[in-house]
């Protein structure tokens, strides 16, 4: 059995690490280049004191919006400040989405965008051999788009809410049988997914306590601390809270636009050098547009310039390259 090992690998507007054990991916996070990482001490400007000493607003550098929940006790609405980012911005233009962060006395530090704690080997990229793909990197990311995750006998949908992300586990096992493999199978996703903060998993039903037990003990062994969870009650349905530092990767795509183009930028890279014409959707398109610093970072890998062609009648994830 080979020893747990974290690939990183540094691609075009993200950062991508996996954890592997005996070849198949266990944990997973894509870190967007731009996010200010959790841990992080910033200085910013309280820009409103918010009300009854809580949910004040502070503005750091490039005009980010950081929210304090806590509030900012003692400050002046204008001052300068120091803040610690609690959780890092999640796509979406929900307000709640923004960055959170708490007043902190500590100084200025941003931490690495993948700060994984036991370190990792960084992967040349792109590379003759590409270990993400041959661990289940595509199959990762297709879980993450439909939110769709099979197993033997069932799945899991999985759904990112405002609220929390839920867990529907449905199949054709006995409900028993069922009951304890989806917990089984959706621990496993929340570890590979990345999926923090509140989490609902609906088992089936069953009228046994001893396998709702046996169903919440499999969370328990697989679901790495720190987390807190009721029981399964008799409807089947458990809740868990876990520290929610950054977006899932469920979160991240849905984000589509931003989502399917970096993952088309990591497919085109590995394919043969030379002049390519990317043919896109509309909206991928329109990002690339934007981003000509993501064309120009191509463009020096594959070795050749970049042009765009539109079709709008592929879909969003169905981007791919020409050789000009």
């Amino acid at each position: 059995m080979q020893s747990p090992e974290w690939l990183i690998e540094r691609g075009i507007g993200e950062s991508r690490a996996v954890l592997l054990e005996d070849g198949e991916i266990v944990e997973a996070r894509i870190a967007l280049d731009g996010i200010i990482p959790a841990g992080s001490v910033v200085s910013a400007r309280l820009a409103n004191i918010g009300t009854n000493g809580r949910n004040a607003v502070a503005i750091g550098e490039g005009g980010i919006e950081y929210f304090l929940p806590g509030g900012a006790p003692g400050v002046t609405q204008g001052a300068t400040l120091a803040i610690e980012v609690t959780r890092e911005a999640i796509p979406g233009r929900e307000p709640w989405k923004r960055p959170l962060a708490r007043v902190t006395s500590r100084r200025p530090e941003v931490r690495p965008l993948l700060d994984l704690g036991a370190g990792g080997h960084d992967l040349q990229f792109p590379s003759p051999v590409d270990r993400l793909e041959r661990a289940g990197w595509v199959d990762l990311l297709d879980e993450a788009r439909s939110g769709i995750v099979a197993f033997a006998g069932g799945e899991l949908r999985i759904a990112a809410t405002p609220a929390m992300t839920l867990i529907d586990v449905d199949g054709y096992l006995a409900p028993e049988e069922l009951a304890v493999m989806g917990a089984s199978e959706a621990a496993r996703a929340i570890r590979r997914l990345d999926i923090g903060g509140s989490i609902g998993i609906d088992l089936p039903t069953v009228g046994s306590k001893a396998v709702r037990q046996t169903a919440a003990g499999a969370i328990d062994r697989l679901l790495p601390q720190p987390f807190e969870r009721t029981a399964v009650n008799g409807f089947g349905f458990i809740q868990i809270v876990r520290p929610r530092p950054r977006a899932s990767l469920i979160e991240l795509a849905q984000d589509r636009a931003s989502f399917e183009t970096r993952a088309l930028l990591r497919r085109v890279a590995k394919e043969q050098l030379g002049l390519k014409r990317l043919v896109v959707h509309p909206s991928v398109a329109d990002l690339l547009e934007r981003r000509i610093d993501w064309i120009s970072a191509l463009a020096s890998q594959v070795g050749g310039a970049i042009e765009l062609r539109r079709d709008a009648a592929i879909p969003i994830f169905g981007g791919y390259a020409e050789n000009v």
